[in-house]
């Protein structure tokens, strides 16, 4: 891999974090534009970049594809959903986590016998 390549992503990277961090977040709408034009990124002033409903969100992975850069999987890990240290965390060590706690779940105390209340549970007859 070159380093020009390298460096191309770096200052992506930066652009993608200065878009995020300087979005306007309209409440109204629900929905995050964009301030300035970002031209390394494809986004201009006034672009909605984030929307609640029916809309595709911008993509870091599309705007690299676009730089036609090699190996994307490389800058970017890969969706929590799809797999990754996080999905890795839930299917291997919690599971194991899972089985002491079904051990442990096994073990029961001896329940005590419960005493008889006092006068059957009606408390006492002050005369």
């Amino acid at each position: 891999m070159s380093l020009t390549q390298k460096e191309m992503v770096e200052e992506l990277k930066i652009q993608w974090k200065k878009l995020w961090q300087e979005r306007v977040d309209d409440k109204v709408r629900a929905e995050g534009i964009a301030i300035d034009d970002y031209s390394k990124l494809f986004v201009e002033r006034g672009t909605i970049i984030h929307a609640t409903r029916d809309f595709k969100a911008l993509s870091f992975r599309e705007i690299l594809e676009q730089y036609q850069i090699v190996d994307v999987d490389r800058f970017i890990p890969p969706s929590p959903y799809v797999g990754g240290l996080t999905k890795f965390i839930k299917t291997s060590i919690a599971s194991q986590r899972s089985r002491k706690n079904t051990r442990a779940s096994l073990y029961r105390e001896a329940e005590k016998e419960k005493q008889q209340s006092k006068k059957g549970g009606r408390g006492w007859l002050h005369i």
